[in-house]
């Protein structure tokens, strides 16, 4: 695990080169010269379908008008819903699926391609891919060596926001360890602010908390066995991690809303209220990734100055670094569809989503001054400095029927837990239960 550097984020890889095709034609904004070239599609259409909403799905429309006005073609966005393995699922079904979909589990990019779904990226795609992104991140768009997907947006998932002025009125500092984090959340209550807001409406939100506390508490050895189900849910170190973040979801008092709270709110709305109501915000924290700057930027509130963020705290001896990402895969083999992924391998499309915000890139090529503000180009710096030092989210591993639905398997399961975090033994049960049915042991 990567030392706690800057903003303690590993993601990216190390290092820096860029694209020399020349481009045909078109532009990415500001002057910028195209670094990729693309073919002619004039009259050819291509679906793409992502879980995206709100900010996120207007700030890929940018992506996506871009490649529209460099090819001729036509995209359709359509949004895919939470259960993007459901939605493409019924799709392929009906004999209707999108030409290109952006993955949020690369579990599920392991079951599209067992069951034959998934097309390979064809050779343009495969050269911005060498070029632009680290060995690791090629790895995780692969399946059993043959590259199917592009991990166009990363995330790092071990960040904590915090209400500057909440903190400063309670007189308390950013903590570095689990102790001093629940310290400092008692402190804020103290206050008359709510300290902690919690999404638990949308049960990945818990996954994250989860694994967070578990990587740093168990270690990466542990977690890699966990995210394969090479170590049962009902061993000691889950037992000790659940019962650690139940020192939290078991205070009602440090919940924003308390428990019932959490579990009817939303993720957005779990950002919003930390940074709504100026000098008393419903919540003075809220764990989230960095893409929560998007969420962020519809408040008044701005970032690095009304809003701030630390690492999420050490629980073990160092903060854990948790990753996720969003990986472009094609489910039609046409021109249109290899020539999106070969765009989103580039860094002409990820420099025009940096510059709107609440994003990051593991393209190692990109210029970390395309970023939108001071905080996210600490925070790119920091990806690239640690290299590939950092665990993917367990839950996106996982058979998306365990990691990766509403309603069912460890995003249910977890719910449970935080709407009783005393029944410990009970929370590992079902998690094994449910696991063992998901990975077919």
């Amino acid at each position: 695990m990567a030392a706690t550097a800057a903003l303690a984020l590993a993601l990216a890889a190390c290092g820096s080169g860029g694209g020399t095709d020349h481009a045909d034609g078109g532009g990415t904004g500001r002057g910028t010269a195209p670094t990729v070239r693309l073919p002619h599609l004039d009259g050819q259409k291509v679906q793409v379908t992502a879980v995206w909403t709100g900010p996120e799905r207007e700030n890929f429309g940018k992506v996506l008008d871009e490649f529209e006005k460099r090819t001729g073609a036509t995209v359709d966005f359509v949004p895919s819903g939470d259960d993007m393995a459901g939605f493409v699922g019924s799709k392929i079904a009906g004999g209707g699926p999108p030409d290109v979909a952006m993955l949020p589990q690369v579990g599920v990019l392991h079951e599209f391609a067992r069951k034959g779904w998934l097309k390979p990226l064809g050779a343009d795609a495969k050269a911005q891919l060498t070029r632009n992104y680290a060995k690791g991140w090629q790895d995780l768009g692969a399946h059993r060596g043959t590259p199917y997907g592009v991990y166009f947006k990363a995330s790092n998932k071990s960040l904590v926001w915090y209400n500057a002025r909440a903190f400063d009125n309670a007189g308390v500092k950013e903590p570095t360890t689990w102790r001093e984090f629940l310290t400092t959340a008692r402190t804020l209550a103290d206050s008359g602010v709510e300290p902690v807001s919690v999404g638990g409406a949308d049960g990945w939100t818990l996954t994250d908390w989860f694994e967070n506390v578990y990587l740093s508490q168990a270690g990466p050895q542990k977690y890699d066995q966990l995210a394969r189900h090479k170590l049962k849910w009902t061993d000691p170190s889950v037992t000790r991690a659940l019962t650690t973040l139940g020192g939290l979801f078991g205070h009602k008092d440090l919940l924003a809303g308390g428990n019932s709270g959490a579990l009817q709110t939303d993720f957005p709305t779990s950002v919003t209220r930390t940074f709504s109501g100026g000098g008393a915000p419903k919540a003075a924290m809220v764990s989230s990734a960095d893409f929560a700057a998007a969420t962020i930027s519809q408040t008044k509130a701005r970032i690095g100055t009304d809003a701030k963020v630390f690492p999420f705290p050490a629980v073990g001896a160092k903060s854990p670094v948790v990753t996720g990402g969003d990986v472009a895969v094609a489910l039609k083999d046409t021109k249109a569809s290899q020539a999106l992924l070969t765009f989103l391998a580039s860094t002409d499309a990820a420099r025009i989503w940096a510059r709107a915000g609440g994003f990051l890139s593991p393209n190692k090529a990109l210029d970390q001054a395309a970023y939108a503000n001071d905080v996210l180009r600490t925070i790119a710096k920091a990806l690239i400095a640690a290299g590939d030092d950092f665990r993917f989210d367990m839950s996106d591993q996982a058979p998306a029927s365990f990691g990766g639905k509403p309603g069912q398997g460890e995003w249910k399961d977890l719910q449970d837990f935080l709407k009783n975090p005393k029944d410990v033994a009970g929370v590992q049960s079902r998690l094994e239960k449910d696991a063992a049915r998901s990975f077919g042991h």
